[in-house]
């Protein structure tokens, strides 16, 4: 016989599904612009520079034209594209790294992973007699895993482990002394250093078809093992007892993110030299756009990166024409308030 209470129970409810509805919607709106902007700046890109193009020019490019329009349309195109996938690889490397040791400051340039790169080459050129483009990603990559596992070695030592200010006063450590050591290198090498005096600021001016399908399987190999890697660090943003409670193989996940992120790192600033911030702003800006699920964190940072390194380098070549303002330069003006608000806002903790 149903007692009292359960002939008046209340059925259960389904929770109502607008609320992901919207917010799968608002997700895919800002996705949209962010690929509409990612046209745009890459328009500007070909279209100004030291010389501005017209439209006309730029639609003979394509069709074979060989005037002096033409010629600086297709000499942009590639550089243009290197941009974009230099942008998106720095982007999601700062994204893996904030994730996989939980601190919001985590940055290539900040860690010192962009410094370990640099000086891989430069010790490669200087004593190796390095000189392919393969040859220089190779030793990008070893440097940056080295002074990846030093920055966080150096930063776990002493009481609470790894805190994202030891690790960040680690890296801003390592970054100095690797750049005094690339410059005494480059130094009583003259030949060298006017090769490398621009290479070491970071810019994409001498970008070349050759440069662009060297890199670009190295980057696609890195940003794929990130991609994949996305649903673990969701977990990892939890804490790893969570995590592990989760299910979630904590230890699986960094050992795999982190090399995609150190390919990344090294690939890109094998071709671009070391870009500071990119990895530390566009992650942040993109978790207040669309919340903190790395599923789409990624390729929201990837389209992020691509936009914001593509337009910088824009604005550096229209505010000092003829000549250009190197983009690691306008990234550096950005990328620093942005940093001295997150030390001020987030308590530097974890994420």
């Amino acid at each position: 016989m149903p007692t009292v209470s359960s002939r008046f129970a209340v059925a259960p409810t389904l929770p109502d599904p607008a609320p992901l509805r919207r917010s799968a919607g608002r997700r895919l709106a800002w996705l949209l612009a962010l690929a509409v902007g990612a046209v745009v700046v890459s328009a500007a890109s070909v279209a100004f520079g030291t010389r501005d193009v017209s439209i006309t020019e730029i639609v003979s490019a394509f069709s074979g034209g060989t005037g002096v329009g033409e010629a600086a349309v297709l000499a942009r195109i590639p550089r243009t594209v290197l941009g974009l996938v230099v942008g998106a690889a720095l982007a999601m490397a700062g994204l893996t790294m904030q994730a996989v040791t939980r601190n919001p400051l985590a940055d290539p340039g900040i860690l010192g992973v962009s410094a370990g790169a640099s000086l891989a080459v430069v010790t490669g050129i200087a004593f190796f007699g390095l000189s392919s483009s393969l040859g220089f990603m190779g030793f990008a990559i070893v440097g940056a895993a080295v002074a990846a596992v030093f920055v966080y070695v150096v930063g776990s030592l002493g009481r609470g482990g790894a805190t994202p200010l030891k690790l960040a006063l680690a890296g801003a450590a390592t970054t100095a002394a690797f750049g005094s050591l690339s410059s005494a290198i480059l130094l009583p090498r003259v030949d060298l250093l006017e090769v490398f005096r621009f290479w070491q600021i970071g810019g994409i001016g001498g970008a070349t078809w050759e440069r662009v399908q060297i890199v670009l399987p190295v980057l696609a190999a890195g940003a794929l093992v990130c991609v994949l890697c996305s649903r673990g660090m969701n977990s990892l943003a939890l804490g790893d007892d969570v995590a592990t409670g989760l299910g979630e193989h904590v230890g699986r996940t960094r050992l795999v993110a982190s090399p995609g992120a150190v390919v990344l790192v090294g690939a890109a600033t094998a071709v671009a030299g070391p870009i500071a911030f990119v990895g530390l702003v566009v992650p942040h800006v993109c978790r207040l756009l669309v919340g903190t699920d790395h599923r789409w964190l990624v390729p929201f940072s990837a389209l992020g990166g691509g936009v914001l390194l593509v337009g910088a380098d824009v604005v550096g070549r229209l505010i000092a024409r003829p000549t250009e303002v190197e983009v690691g330069i306008l990234t550096a003006l950005i990328g620093a308030p942005f940093f001295i608000w997150i030390v001020r806002r987030q308590k530097v903790r974890e994420l």
